[in-house]
Order: structure tokens, then C-alpha cells, then sequence
């Protein structure tokens, strides 16, 4: 059985399907509620009713509310015991702050009922450290039942401090002291207009997107890293297995990024050697404490990295030595077949299981077969990239771009680190049974020929509400929201077609794949498929009722599930939901928003003006059902550990999870088919010109 969530949003139920649901007035409600607590989460809440319920809230009065009462009479305890202070720096990826999280999490996810949870929520809101609330809040939103259908705001709006370089920011605060009623709108530039510390900052338009970077955010949302095991039905999902692909995909995308730029493959890097791509991040916490920064060359040995600082028992002065030691451990278990249990027995690798255990054992989750043993190797592979410092004690911290999920994507070394982590993998896949042309035919069934419009691509305006990044008196918190906007350029592309010509010899139903990958390498040579399968991205996936004779199979560049449109601002969605409570007019869960996706502003690369050779790959495969279980997804996308992300029962990434027995298989199996096609990018108003032209 195989997860499709695919490259990552929203997978298909089926194209019939409607793609909204109506909210009722409960939701409408809860929805109402999660925005306000999420309002300017930086500083106290003064909505009056909040200060209410949290002055009156008492835990220890409460711990019938919830369903398991061990959960608030542990986080009492740790509350007496001191917890991270309001304005502090947080990051999961410091052992005691993470912590403090899951146990924040785990009192709102027990909640018994919905009041009970609102209100545990609202006095958290009021006397715990804005990331811990936050991101516990975001976690447990997303995976209790009563919540379902709950549409988190953009987490670029919320917390703008992470997604916008600090002269932004700090230019929004000074508008805002300066105050007169009006509304601004501030010109954003990436860190490439700014700093060029080495070539690769010219590709910050894509490693510093806010809908990228938000992406990434919300897949640690659903999956993290530290929550699994059999009370929250992960094991549905193959969370492991999924974990390699969310990976893969990234970096595979990233790659064809570098591509339309004149950069090459993603470097391999060794700890011995310096690390060679600096990183400055550009970015200020709300508390006014600069990210770190990594130096070009960067030494990682323990005695340069922490030269000057306190060691003690800090385990993140030794990060050298535990990423060294974890991924020997990871090799030798690769090479051996098997994985060792904390009780020393045997778990064998190459199964039907085998990735998953895999993915959950390099994740370093609660899945894996042993943590302890095997490590948590992002953890401290981050940290030491990261160049981040070694803290005084658990409450001054301040940790790198690669210690947040909302940053780490904007550090190059984030996509050399997993490239190294990826390497494990194919390792593996390689020692699995290659594909024949017979595994990967269809009989009866041919694709005789693919046609794409015109692939065009440009920048054009994006606006953000920057309102959370300015601090409010309580009169202003309680009127009119202050209008202070940022403007940036993202990278879009022209709506296109494209057909699919495929003939069967009888009618049957199908899984059609469409994957977008390289061509040629930087230096304009030939790359062949088989040798280069990891760098394809998913860039769709259907079921299709083929009938008898010839069939004309036509998709457009809005039709993709695994793709998502900019997200609803916070403003209007808030205007939406009170409109629809005072009955005028109707609020819809969009499944695009409730879930998480790549940008569909990105579903191409950049391109170059001259036009940048790429090539589609599109195969037809006999449709073989999901053989487990399916829930009810009422507004249309899949519910956390359901299983209901499933379309058929291919594996990830099929037909390149594994390696071909010879280079030209790909190419000669008669239901697929391989189309070339150029990138053009031009500037918006040549778009524009060009529209008014054709009209």
C-alpha cells in the first residue's frame, strides 16, 4: 500500500468531486475563534472576553476536561517549574523547548471537548511564549476531530518576522509610529538585491518565497517530526516513506531553480572540509536578536566551531561528533539489511515496510525502531550547519535559519544537508529490484503523442498583510486593523494546456503521471532519464477513464491537486467569516488552504529569455484501487493519519522509486511518453502587452 500525497497538497478523491464545502455555523464559529486568537500573537490579547477566560481559567480545576488527566497535571508541574518566558526565542529543535511544546500540544489536543479546548487555548494565549502557543496551537488544530475544516491563517501574516528581511520589518514599525490614519505599502526585496556573500543568492527569489517557505512550514505542521506512534494512526499515512519523498521532491524542484540560472548540480559537501557557501540570513527575531550567521568556508570541527564558547554538558557543542557517528550507523544498517531494536533484535529492511521503517528511523521519529541508537540526526546536523550559537541555558537560545521550519529553506545548506540524507536512501533503493520494461508496460495501451502550449513564465506583485509585525495600543487592537502591506515580486507563469494522445485497445481506467525534469545539465549536456530520475518533480497525477480506440486527454495548469493557490489573506478571511455569521453571504472551506501545497505560482521553472530546454515525462499505468482503509473527508481533504490521501496503490514516486536494468527503458515502453520543452521567461508588462495584442 502506497501514500499518493505526492508533491504535496491536496491529492485527487476524484475529478468530480466538488472542491468546496459550505462551513455550517459551528465551524463558522471555531473559525471565527482561531483567528482571533492567532491576531496579533506577539503581544497580550485585549479582545475583553479573552482576559476573562484566561484570568478565570484554572488547570488544576480542569483536569476532568480532559481525556487523559496525567496530560494537564504534567504541564502544571513543568508550569510551576518555570517555562520559557514571553519574548524568549523558540525552536523545536532545542530539546527543552520542544518539550514545553509537545506538552502544550498534547493539553489542547486532550481536550475533552471543543469549550474545553477553546478555553485552554485563550489562557495560553495570555502567559505562554508566543512560539510555543503558536506552533502547538497550529499542530493541534490541524489534528483534533472538532477542528477539522478549520483554515489556519498564513503563517507569513502571522508571524512576518521569519518570511521578510528586518529592514521590512523594521520599516513597518516605523510606519506604524508614525501613524495617520492611511495605509502603506512597503517594496520587499529579497537578500540577493541587498548581499551577494557568493552566486547562489541570486536564486533568494526562490529560497526566500513566503508561499515555499510556508509549504514547508505546514508539512512539519502535519507530520512533525516528534509526534507519531499508534495513538495518532501515522502508520496510515506511511509517514516515513513520505518523509523521503517530501525530500526528494524539494530538492529535485530546487534543482531545476538552479538550472534556469546557470547553477549546476546541488554540491556535495564533507565535514571535514569547510563548508564553503556562507549564509547571511537577513533576518531580526521580534525580541531584536540578529539570526546567525555562517561565515564562507565555515569550519565545522568541534574546536573551531565552539572556540570561545562554553561547552559543559551542552549535547549541541558536540553535534560534529553525534552527525558522524548517526550516519555511520545509518549505512552500516543500509548495507547490513536490517535495523537493531533497543532490545537488540532483528528488523528486517528490504520488505514491503522496508522505506518506511527507513524514513521513520532517519527522521528520528517516535516510529523509529531505535532512537537512541540511530539519533536524531536533523537535529543536530542543522545546528551544526547552521552555525548557530551554544546557548548560555535553555531560555537564551539563538538559533539558525535552520532551526525554524518557516527559515530553513532560505540557507543553501539546507539542500546540500539533505542531499546527503537522500544519498542514504538510494543506497538503499539501489540494493532493491530494478524495473524491467515488462514491470512498467501496459498492455494494450499506447501514448502516441504529448503537445503543451507555450510554457511562459514571469514576476508579477504579491501583497501580505504586515499588521502582525507591528505592536498596537489596546484601543487599536480592539478597532480598525492597521493597514500596513509588503509588495514583492514571485515568480508566475501563464495559464497553459497541454493533451495527452493515448490509445487503448479497450476501455478501462488508467493512473496517468506527469513529471517535469531536466533535459540538459548546466553545461549544455544530455541527461538521461534513468540516470537522472531523482531530479524529476511530480507535475500531475489523475485517474482517467480511457475508452476503446483513440483518446485526447486534456489537463490545464489550474487542474493539479499536488499544486496550491496563493492562500486567502487573514484579513479577508476574517471578513468572509463574520459576513457569513451576520448571514451575509456564505463562507467555504477551500481544500486548497485547509491542507498544505507547493505554490502553484511555481508549478515551472524561472526559464530564461532565450527559452530553457526541459523535458515531460508521462506515463499511463493500469489503475490498481487502494487496498486499505478510507475515512469520510467532508470538506474534501484528508484528515491526519486517515489514510485518505490514497488514489491508488502505486508506490511514491513511481516509476522512479527504483532504478531500470538499461538506460533506454524509460524511453521505449510504448505507454509513456517523453516531450521536450523550452521556458520562456519575460517580464510582466511584455505579458500584459501581449494579452492586449491578442484581444
Amino acid at each position: 500500500m502506497k501514500l499518493l500525497v505526492a508533491f504535496l497538497a491536496l491529492c485527487a478523491f476524484a475529478s468530480s468531486y466538488p472542491q468546496q464545502q459550505i462551513s455550517d455555523k459551528g465551524l463558522l464559529q471555531k473559525q471565527k475563534d482561531v483567528l482571533r486568537l492567532f491576531r496579533y500573537v506577539n503581544q497580550p490579547s485585549y479582545y475583553k472576553d479573552f482576559n476573562e477566560i484566561a484570568q478565570n481559567f484554572d488547570l488544576e480545576q480542569n483536569y476532568n476536561n480532559y481525556a487523559n488527566p496525567e496530560v494537564p497535571k504534567y504541564y502544571y508541574q513543568i508550569y510551576q517549574y518555570g517555562l520559557l518566558p514571553r519574548g524568549q526565542v523558540f525552536s523545536v529543535f532545542y530539546q527543552e523547548h520542544l518539550q514545553q511544546a509537545i506538552a502544550l500540544y498534547k493539553l489542547f489536543y486532550y481536550a475533552k471537548d471543543y469549550q474545553t479546548f477553546y478555553n485552554t487555548a485563550v489562557w495560553a494565549r495570555q502567559y505562554i511564549n508566543e512560539g510555543v502557543y503558536l506552533y502547538s496551537l497550529s499542530v493541534a488544530i490541524v489534528h483534533r476531530n472538532d477542528t477539522y475544516g478549520v483554515v489556519l491563517p498564513p503563517i507569513y501574516e502571522t508571524y512576518p518576522y521569519y518570511f521578510y528581511n528586518n529592514e521590512v520589518i523594521q520599516q513597518a514599525q516605523r510606519y506604524k509610529q508614525q501613524y495617520d490614519g492611511k495605509s502603506y505599502t512597503i517594496n520587499a526585496n529579497y537578500s540577493g538585491y541587498y548581499l551577494n556573500l557568493n552566486p547562489e543568492q541570486s536564486l533568494s527569489y526562490f529560497t526566500e518565497d513566503v508561499g515555499i517557505n510556508s509549504f514547508y512550514y505546514y508539512y512539519n505542521v502535519y507530520y512533525p517530526f516528534w509526534l507519531g506512534g499508534q495513538d495518532f494512526n501515522y502508520q496510515n499515512d506511511l509517514r516515513g516513506e513520505l518523509f523521503y519523498y517530501v525530500y526528494q521532491q524539494i530538492l529535485a524542484r530546487y534543482y531545476l531553480e538552479r538550472l534556469s540560472n546557470g547553477f549546476g548540480e546541488i554540491p556535495y559537501f564533507n565535514y571535514e572540509v569547510p563548508f564553503e557557501n556562507g549564509y547571511y540570513p537577513s533576518l531580526q527575531y521580534p525580541n531584536g536578536l540578529f539570526f546567525p550567521q555562517r561565515p564562507n568556508f565555515a569550519n565545522l570541527y568541534e574546536y573551531f566551531y565552539n572556540y570561545g564558547q562554553k561547552y559543559g554538558t551542552n549535547k549541541y557543542a558536540y553535534s560534529y561528533t553525534f552527525v558522524q557517528d548517526y550516519e555511520r550507523r545509518i549505512r552500516e544498517a543500509i548495507d547490513q539489511g536490517y535495523v537493531y531494536t533497543p532490545e537488540g533484535q532483528k528488523i528486517n529492511l528490504y520488505t514491503e515496510q522496508g522505506l518506511n521503517i527507513l524514513g521513520n528511523l532517519i527522521e528520528s521519529n517516535p516510529d523509529s525502531p531505535n532512537y537512541r541508537y540511530y539519533g536524531a540526526l536533523q537535529v543536530y546536523g542543522r545546528h551544526l550547519l547552521g552555525y548557530s550559537y551554544q546557548p548560555l541555558n535553555q531560555y537564551q537560545v539563538a538559533p539558525s535559519a535552520l532551526e525554524h521550519f518557516e527559515t530553513s529553506l532560505r540557507d543553501p545548506a539546507f539542500y546540500q544537508f539533505y542531499k546527503r540524507v537522500l544519498l542514504y536512501f538510494q543506497q538503499y533503493q539501489n540494493n532493491l529490484p530494478a524495473y524491467t520494461a515488462q514491470d512498467l508496460s501496459y498492455q494494450g495501451v499506447e501514448v502516441t503523442n504529448v503537445q503543451f502550449d507555450r510554457l511562459v513564465t514571469y514576476f508579477d506583485y504579491f501583497y501580505t498583510d504586515l499588521s502582525n509585525a507591528v505592536y498596537v495600543t489596546p484601543e487599536e487592537f480592539n478597532g480598525e486593523r492597521v493597514q500596513i502591506r509588503a509588495r514583492q515580486y514571485r515568480l508566475n507563469h501563464k495559464a497553459f494546456t497541454y493533451k495527452i494522445y493515448v490509445k487503448s485497445s479497450q476501455a478501462q481506467k488508467a493512473s496517468v503521471r506527469v513529471y517535469l525534469g531536466p533535459k540538459y545539465d548546466e553545461y549544455g549536456r544530455y541527461l538521461n532519464i534513468s540516470q537522472n530520475r531523482l531530479n524529476f518533480v511530480q507535475f500531475d497525477h489523475f485517474v482517467y477513464q480511457l475508452q476503446a480506440g483513440e483518446n485526447t486527454i486534456e489537463r490545464n495548469s489550474r487542474q493539479s491537486y499536488f499544486y496550491q493557490n496563493d492562500r486567502t489573506s487573514y484579513q479577508e478571511l476574517y471578513q468572509k467569516v463574520l459576513g457569513a455569521l451576520d448571514g451575509n453571504g456564505q463562507f467555504s472551506v477551500e481544500p486548497n488552504e485547509a491542507y498544505f501545497g507547493f505554490p502553484r505560482r511555481f508549478l515551472l521553472p524561472k526559464g530564461n529569455y532565450g527559452g530553457y530546454e526541459y523535458q515531460f515525462y508521462v506515463i499511463v499505468s493500469p489503475y490498481v484501487p487502494y487496498q486499505g482503509q478510507q475515512t469520510d473527508s467532508k470538506y474534501y481533504y484528508p484528515r491526519v493519519g486517515s489514510g485518505a490521501q490514497y488514489l491508488d496503490n502505486y508506490p511514491l514516486g513511481y516509476p522512479f522509486d527504483r532504478p531500470v536494468h538499461y538506460d533506454q527503458v524509460y524511453n521505449n515502453i510504448p505507454n509513456s511518453f517523453v516531450y521536450s520543452a523550452k521556458i520562456y521567461h519575460r517580464d510582466v508588462e511584455d505579458i500584459n502587452a501581449s494579452s492586449a495584442s491578442s484581444q
